[in-house]
């Protein structure tokens, strides 16, 4: 009698354990701004399935926040830039006029990103007023 209580709670425990995941996975993202879930998500990238489907996801959001950086990124990746240094030139000269622009602001965005200390944050400044003259 015990034994078929246990097989039809059975979904129920599947259920409990995916919304305890979820919850893991929730609390992770929110606590220093993910600095604890990012190694897991990078693992799961490496997996086939899970790393298609998140790329898939990735590429789908990109296309409706901003359509020509997401277009520009498919032509660089089809082009093969990640690998060779040289075809990133080829590649953008490839690009439309706004496409490289999405590109190019995107990669400036991540550089600012990038420059923690007050000494790099100066030299990006520099530069860009170098490039406004």
């Amino acid at each position: 009698m015990t034994a078929s209580i246990w097989f039809y709670l059975f979904p129920l425990y599947i259920l409990g354990g995916l919304l305890l995941l979820l919850g893991t996975f929730a609390l992770l993202g929110r606590i220093k701004g993910g600095r604890y879930l990012k190694p897991i998500v990078t693992g799961l990238m490496k997996l086939p399935l899970v790393g298609r489907l998140m790329k898939r996801a990735s590429q789908a959001a990109l296309e409706r926040q901003n359509p020509e950086l997401a277009s520009a990124v498919k032509k660089l990746e089809r082009s093969g830039v990640a690998k060779d240094p040289m075809r990133a030139q080829q590649a953008l000269s490839r690009l439309s006029a706004s496409e490289r622009q999405a590109y190019l602001d995107a990669t400036a965005e991540q550089t600012d990103n990038i420059a923690q200390n007050r000494q790099m944050r100066r030299q990006l400044e520099r530069a860009r007023k170098g490039k406004r003259r």
